[in-house]
């Protein structure tokens, strides 16, 4: 999974939200290292909805905008955790190794 998508689901996990909060959201995990376009956002949507991982929960009018939140389904739950899980092993087979160099091993 590319990393958009991780944050992606990553800010539905905890709560639904709409596409707008999801980008916010999406920044603010990232510490502002990522920034979605809306393109690239609702076609990962669309693509997690394809795929069970979330789903639309509601629809509002807010303003006169149209605001479809998302949530995130158990499959979704289940692939974010593997994938997190992949994520932080990887992290931590590269912290060993630079402890290792730090430490003269190499």
């Amino acid at each position: 999974m590319q990393e958009p998508g991780f944050l992606i689901l990553t800010a539905v996990a905890d709560e639904p939200r709409h596409g707008y909060g999801i980008m916010k959201e999406v920044e603010i995990i990232s510490g502002g290292n990522v920034k979605l376009r809306a393109g690239t956002l609702y076609a990962a949507l669309e693509r997690f909805v394809g795929k069970g991982f979330i789903e639309v929960e509601r629809e509002e009018v807010v303003d006169g905008r149209h605001r479809r939140f998302y949530r995130l389904t158990e499959d979704g739950r289940t692939e974010l955790n593997a994938e997190a899980a992949r994520l932080a092993g990887n992290a931590r087979v590269a912290l060993q190794r630079l402890n290792t160099i730090a430490e003269g091993g190499v």
